[in-house]
């Protein structure tokens, strides 16, 4: 393998995300710039990121035979919409057999509080996990969220969807061999954002949405992305290189219409996806209060400030003007030990 720049930069990566690992030092540098990508990024998160993303540049040099990385990039989205598809039908199976609301947050108390939601699943998370800390548990440290909390109640058919990934991670692996310097880093950072959504997040969460819209946009503009680029940085190099990967719609005879309607899909169909998401976000909130039910709660609990309501040994209302967020880590507090787990209603009207 001849070590050229992609493969140095790749490296570094990878070092990085050791250094993130190790230290928090760079934290308030990082943290800003990943939050873009991951909405809601940790330290976990970080790691993954750039560790990922190193990796991806590394092995998009590696295959010394001419690949055909549109055919590859086109497998690669279809994989991966159905394996977000599928993670959130297993969020849904898992409700159906637990007897939980749809539009609720599922906490789990064993262990460390960890939550679940449609919106934003932990599920197959908690999966790796549980590898993980039986690898290196003694090294994991304690900020970051490995949602083994949650390990013991996912359905069965989530390791089936695990045994997918792997096929997903060699198709894009393939889909970027060889591409000019600038989809060559993007196909790698949405790469990496797509396999984080795909256990932290799932289909409605910002990585998931980012790495699958971003290959498509690659699969569709990604000549462009190169050619605007390239002639802006008045690169030879990059613009002889981008010859060999067309657009699907480029010469195959389109109106001017038509072609013009092909280069702005992409964006059509993200706005769509992202009104799509907060549709499902308001049309499944409880804005008059939060129903909490909380399974096995202990005697005597006791909430402090928190404005709760109990309606019955289970069931508990609390004023909708609590931030989302913030009831659900307030709540931990008092049911630590003291429950096996509590759901709440969603109420996105508590972010606006």
């Amino acid at each position: 393998m001849k070590l050229n720049k992609t493969i140095i930069v790749g490296f570094l990566f990878i070092l990085l995300g050791g250094f993130i690992f190790v230290s928090d030092i760079l934290n308030p540098i990082i943290r800003p710039i990943t939050y873009i990508i991951l909405m809601g990024s940790s330290k976990g998160k970080d790691i993954m990121l750039f560790c990922l993303l190193g990796l991806f540049l590394i092995l998009s040099q590696v295959i010394p035979k001419k690949v055909d990385v549109t055919k590859y990039l086109k497998i690669s989205i279809v994989l991966g919409c159905i394996l977000l598809i599928l993670g959130n039908l297993l969020e849904i199976i898992f409700r159906l057999q637990m007897g939980i609301k749809l539009n609720s947050v599922f906490c789990s108390m064993s262990n460390t509080m960890t939550s679940t939601s449609i919106l934003h699943t932990h599920l197959l998370k908690s999966i790796l996990g549980e590898v993980l800390t039986k690898i290196i548990g003694p090294f994991i440290q304690s900020d970051i969220n490995t949602a083994v909390g949650l390990y013991s109640y996912i359905p069965s058919i989530s390791f089936l969807i695990i045994l997918i990934i792997p096929i997903l991670f060699i198709t894009l692996v393939l889909a970027n061999q060889k591409r000019p310097w600038v989809t060559n880093f993007l196909v790698a950072l949405f790469s990496s954002s797509l396999l984080i959504g795909l256990f932290d997040g799932g289909l409605w969460a910002t990585p998931s949405l980012v790495g699958i819209l971003g290959l498509w946009l690659i699969y569709r503009n990604g000549y462009y992305l190169n050619l605007h680029v390239g002639t802006i940085m008045k690169n030879k190099k990059l613009l002889k290189d981008n010859e060999a990967i067309q657009p699907p719609y480029r010469n195959i005879g389109l109106s001017e219409a038509r072609y013009i309607f092909n280069r702005i899909l992409p964006i059509l169909v993200i706005l769509i996806v992202v009104a799509l998401r907060f549709s499902v976000a308001f049309a499944g909130a409880e804005p008059d209060y939060y129903t909490v039910e909380i399974e096995g709660i202990s005697d005597n609990v006791d909430f402090g400030d928190i404005p709760i309501k109990k309606i019955n040994n289970e069931t508990y209302h609390v004023d909708s003007s609590y931030n989302e967020m913030e009831l659900l880590n307030d709540l931990k507090i008092p049911l630590n030990n003291s429950c096996e787990y509590y759901t709440v209603s969603w109420n996105i009207y508590s972010y606006l």
